[in-house]
């Protein structure tokens, strides 16, 4: 009784291992009909008699999936282009004593380059043209002094001086309400040239 049915338990593992083929991508394991690999009670995936080690699959024998490849990172394309700012000064009334010049500094430090900073010194028409020309380009010396001063190249710099031959104000009255109106003329022009680098 007991040789008959080890000889029908094997008959049906034999008719089960024939019904349970190996599907391409599971090559090397028993699967059923819906290509699921058969496990023991354990966990442990069914090998059939063609397993070896390179035809393990992932959740399989300790395979695990490999984690994807981050694409490299791009590395940005650096262009150096010209650029060009202009910043103007104002003065008091008969001044040469320069203000704030930081923002000035602070964009000549974001150049990859510096060429030129060119300066214009201008005056108000109030008093004589000579003592004006002269004190737009004490404005300019000054203005350049201070760059200078600050670390800026003073190789760079150049300097000119108009008087009070290109005003920008249109004024009337008399006194401190004339002078108050007339502050736009009492200027440096800074012009600065360089490159920049531009990532595209």
């Amino acid at each position: 009784m007991m040789k008959k049915f080890a000889i029908a338990a094997g008959l049906t593992l034999a008719m089960g291992a024939s019904l349970a083929q190996a599907h391409e991508e599971n090559a090397g394991y028993v699967t059923n009909s819906a290509d699921t690999i058969w496990r023991n009670s354990f966990g442990d995936c069914w090998h059939n008699s063609s397993w070896t080690e390179d035809k393990a699959v992932v959740g399989c024998d300790g395979k695990v999936a490999m984690a994807e490849e981050a694409p490299a990172p791009v590395a940005p394309v650096v262009a150096m282009v010209d650029d060009t700012k202009k910043f103007a000064l104002y003065f008091d009334f008969d001044s040469t004593e320069v203000g704030d010049t930081s923002n000035i500094v602070n964009y000549i430090g974001t150049l990859s380059s510096l060429k030129e900073v060119n300066l214009v010194g201008h005056a108000d028409p109030i008093g004589a043209s000579a003592y004006n020309e002269q004190l737009s380009k004490r404005r300019a010396e000054a203005v350049a002094a201070e760059l200078a001063e600050a670390g800026v190249d003073s190789s760079t710099m150049s300097i000119g001086f108009l008087g009070e031959s290109a005003p920008v104000a249109n004024c009337t009255g008399r006194g401190a309400e004339l002078i108050a109106c007339l502050r736009p003329d009492r200027r440096v022009d800074v012009e600065i040239l360089g490159t920049k680098r531009v990532e595209q």
